[in-house]
């Protein structure tokens, strides 16, 4: 017993010598990375003479051991200041959804929530990424991928309306609020209640309506064009909308009625204008009866 105690204590001296002996002074990555992967590691890395797995390994281990790194999942590492706790000390989701894959983009209802135009914020973060990528939960928080529109893909355009930002050394790829107003609109299953949906929505206050029916036109479906044309409609006053602009959309609309929501059937009524069968909650506006 007493060899192995000394054993350790010799590995872990020899660990800490490594570390103070080392070419790569991790401190100056760090402090521009909230978040950074291990192939970003690697790239900095190798701009300084080391291409050396092993090294980069006991970097890790040491700065993890000494507070300054936190591990988000396999690969992914957040940055905590001197002194900071790892295990309390906030780490923005917002950087973690745009870490979660090389091409990941914000969207749905987290686009809303960046732009500051959700009505409430939400536990899960969606991004859209062609890479097949794993939910994941950290902290309080989900992340999940959501596949590029086929379209989108097809026609090579998944970057189409889409934002970049730069937010704590971090780049941030967001979906822009005319991609995403239709985008919630085609997937509302992402974006919770109809009434979380329509105050989200209503709190943006222009879109640029070309943009907007281009979208609708290249997504190629035809109940989200009625969905899309539905608000509109809904909002022509106060989003000052061209009849031009409605005429557009109804040239997309499906022959026979739709449901806005296949999932939700129930007590659901005609809008001829839009051959859609709109649920009552939404025409009745029902979140905002006086109880």
């Amino acid at each position: 017993m007493t060899n192995y105690r000394i054993s350790t204590k010799f590995i872990n001296t020899m660990s800490s010598t490594r570390q103070v002996n080392s070419p790569v002074n991790l401190n100056a990555f760090l402090s521009t990375h909230a978040l950074f992967t291990v192939d970003e590691l690697n790239r900095f890395m190798a701009t300084h003479g080391s291409t050396n797995t092993n090294t980069r390994k006991a970097l890790l281990t040491y700065h993890r051991s000494k507070g300054r790194v936190a591990r988000v999942r396999r690969g992914l590492y957040a940055t905590v200041p001197v002194g900071g706790d790892p295990g309390t000390h906030p780490i923005d989701p917002f950087l973690v959804a745009a870490k979660m894959a090389g091409d990941a983009v914000l969207a749905y209802h987290t686009a809303l929530e960046f732009h500051g135009k959700a009505y409430s914020s939400h536990s899960r973060l969606v991004y859209t990424s062609e890479s097949r990528t794993q939910t994941t939960h950290f902290r309080s928080h989900e992340y999940t991928r959501v596949p590029v529109p086929h379209s989108l893909v097809a026609s090579h355009k998944a970057m189409l309306s889409v934002v970049t930002y730069k937010r704590a050394g971090v780049t941030l790829h967001v979906t822009n609020l005319e991609r995403t107003f239709v985008d919630v609109l085609n997937r509302p299953d992402l974006s919770g209640s109809w009434e979380e949906i329509w105050r989200s929505l209503e709190s943006i206050e222009f879109f640029d309506m070309d943009q907007v029916v281009d979208y609708v036109g290249l997504l190629g479906n035809a109940t989200t064009a009625a969905k899309v044309g539905f608000f509109l409609d809904q909002h022509r006053e106060s989003l000052m909308i061209a009849d031009a602009t409605l005429e557009s959309l109804r040239e997309l609309v499906p022959k026979q009625p739709h449901y806005l929501s296949r999932g939700n059937r129930k007590g659901c009524r005609l809008v001829r204008t839009w051959n859609l069968l709109a649920p009552s909650e939404i025409l009745d506006r029902s979140w905002e009866e006086v109880l």
